[in-house]
């Protein structure tokens, strides 16, 4: 894989790096689920998810600007939870000068906590794992044969047609094509079905060029996926402190 997966993957030979798909996979979901379970009121909780999250980092060796930076997809989510605080209602109370809404802030802060946990989570799974051995994982894990095909080509070809939508955009401007207006829709528009149709038959004559090297209907596996009970065990380890982590904060609500 390329562009997509090379700006998402940093490669490592880390113990993280080292674990099959299938069990980052499951951690991560582990991970995720424990954190939504948690209650938002329970700020400690949220700094235990933070802390683990950064002992696998560091144990991956992800620095943490590289973290950052790929957790800019949150931004709407950001947004929206620092926007609630205005627009909710409820009861009121003053924070520098303005006056908030108490339901609001709590929701802010539940969306924004529970987003970048989350966020951060995915970041290190893409980034000590390889696309296609993500899609080897989810094979592992039974997903149908068909859904981990569609996410390859998708992963595979989402370059290819931003390739083409960048050459497109390059004959435009040397025809003089400027787009800071209204007038401009019309010529985007016929680019945008110009640029479905070449994707279109890009994929067909791929298509038929798999048929003609014995393709079948599934993709071959070149690598095996298998996990020993140790590197279960290994990646149970973020969940299961996760896990402790959400117990604790349900306790002592």
């Amino acid at each position: 894989m390329t562009g997509l997966g090379e700006r998402l993957h940093r490669p490592g030979v880390t113990p993280v790096h080292r674990l099959p798909p299938q069990c980052k996979l499951v951690a991560t979901g582990a991970f995720v689920l424990a954190v939504v379970s948690t209650p938002r009121e329970q700020l400690w909780a949220f700094g235990g998810f933070a802390l683990a999250l950064a002992g696998v980092a560091v144990a991956a060796r992800v620095p943490p600007g590289f973290l950052i930076r790929r957790m800019a997809v949150e931004v709407p989510f950001v947004a929206f939870a620092l926007l609630l605080p205005f627009v909710a209602r409820g009861p009121r109370v003053e924070v520098l000068g303005f006056a908030l809404s108490e339901s609001g802030l709590w929701s802010g802060w539940n969306i924004l906590a529970k987003a970048s946990l989350g966020t951060a989570a995915s970041v290190l799974l893409a980034a000590t794992t390889e696309p296609r051995q993500l899609l080897l994982g989810l094979e592992r894990l039974r997903l149908p044969a068909l859904l981990v095909q569609i996410a390859t080509f998708m992963l595979r070809y989402a370059d290819v047609i931003v390739g083409e939508m960048r050459r497109m955009k390059v004959a435009r401007a040397s025809r003089g094509f400027d787009g800071r207006d209204v007038r401009a829709f019309a010529v985007l528009a016929r680019s945008a079905g110009a640029l479905f149709l070449r994707s279109y038959e890009r994929g067909e004559r791929v298509y038929l060029a798999m048929l003609s090297r014995g393709y079948e209907g599934r993709m071959p596996v070149l690598h095996d996926a298998g996990a020993t009970r140790v590197q279960w065990a290994t990646a149970a380890v973020l969940p299961m402190v996760a896990a402790l982590i959400a117990s604790g904060a349900w306790m002592v609500r």
